[in-house]
C-alpha cells in the first residue's frame, strides 16, 4: 500500500526537512509535499505500536499506512495552534480502529482464553493501577477479557492514555470529546476492568459521576 504520493521522494528529502514543531512541518508540507515525510518518520512507529496492540500486527501494517495517507490528505485542515500531531494521528488512527471493532473483541477474547493472569494480581493496586499495568504489559489473560467486555468508547480512551501515552488533554483531542467526557469515561473504563478483575470497586470522591455527552 501506497504511504504518501511521490513517497520515495518523500523519504529522500526527509532529512532535508527536519527541524521545527510538528505544526510547522505541516504548514511547510502545504508547499512542499515531501516535508510531510518528516511527521511519518517521527510517529509511524508510535502508530503501529499502537495498532498492532489493538488489533495485531498484519491489520497495523495496512492502518498505519492509510492513518499517514488520510493525515496527508488532511493536512491543510490541521490545527497550526497544536504544535504535536501526536493526538490527531492518534485520533485518525483510533477512528480506523472504529472500523474493526469486532476483530478486536475476538483477539481480545482469544488472547484471555490462552492465558490468565498470576492468581492475586488481578486484585492488586489501587484504580489508577489498571492503566499502569495495560502500559507496561499488555493484552493477556483476564485483562484481555475485561477489555473486550468494556464498551469501545470506555476502551478507546483507556487505550489512547495507555497506549498511545497521551495526556487527557490529548486525548480529547485526538477522540474529538471535552477533557471531562476523557475523565469520566476513563474512571468508567477503570471502574470496569477493576470489576471484571475480581478488585475492590473503588471510586475517589473526586471521580466524575456522569458524562457530560451522556454517552
Amino acid at each position: 500500500m501506497t504511504l504518501l504520493p511521490s513517497a520515495d521522494a518523500a523519504f529522500a528529502t526527509a532529512a532535508e526537512a527536519t527541524g521545527g514543531s510538528d505544526g510547522s512541518v505541516i504548514e511547510r508540507s502545504w508547499a512542499t509535499p515531501d516535508a510531510f515525510a518528516v511527521i511519518f518518520d517521527r510517529y509511524a512507529d508510535d502508530i503501529h505500536r499502537y495498532i498492532a496492540r489493538r488489533l495485531g500486527s498484519d491489520t497495523a501494517d495496512d492502518l498505519m499506512a492509510e492513518t499517514f495517507v488520510i493525515a496527508f490528505q488532511r493536512r491543510r485542515r490541521y490545527d497550526l495552534s497544536h504544535a504535536h500531531a501526536r493526538p490527531w494521528l492518534y485520533g485518525i488512527a483510533t477512528n480506523l480502529i472504529g472500523r474493526h471493532r469486532r476483530e478486536e473483541a475476538r483477539r481480545l477474547r482469544a488472547l484471555s482464553r490462552m492465558a490468565a493472569l498470576p492468581p492475586g494480581r488481578e486484585e492488586s493496586g489501587p484504580e489508577e493501577a489498571v492503566t499502569e499495568r495495560l502500559g507496561a504489559g499488555g493484552t493477556h489473560g483476564t485483562v484481555a477479557g475485561a477489555l473486550a467486555a468494556l464498551p469501545a468508547r470506555y476502551r478507546d480512551v483507556l487505550l489512547v492514555i495507555a497506549w498511545g501515552e497521551l495526556d487527557y488533554e490529548e486525548a480529547a483531542q485526538a477522540l474529538g470529546v471535552p477533557v471531562g467526557t476523557v475523565r469520566s469515561r476513563l474512571h468508567r473504563a477503570r471502574t470496569g476492568l477493576r470489576r471484571a478483575l475480581g478488585g475492590p470497586d473503588r471510586t475517589p470522591s473526586t471521580a466524575p459521576q456522569k458524562e457530560t455527552d451522556h454517552g
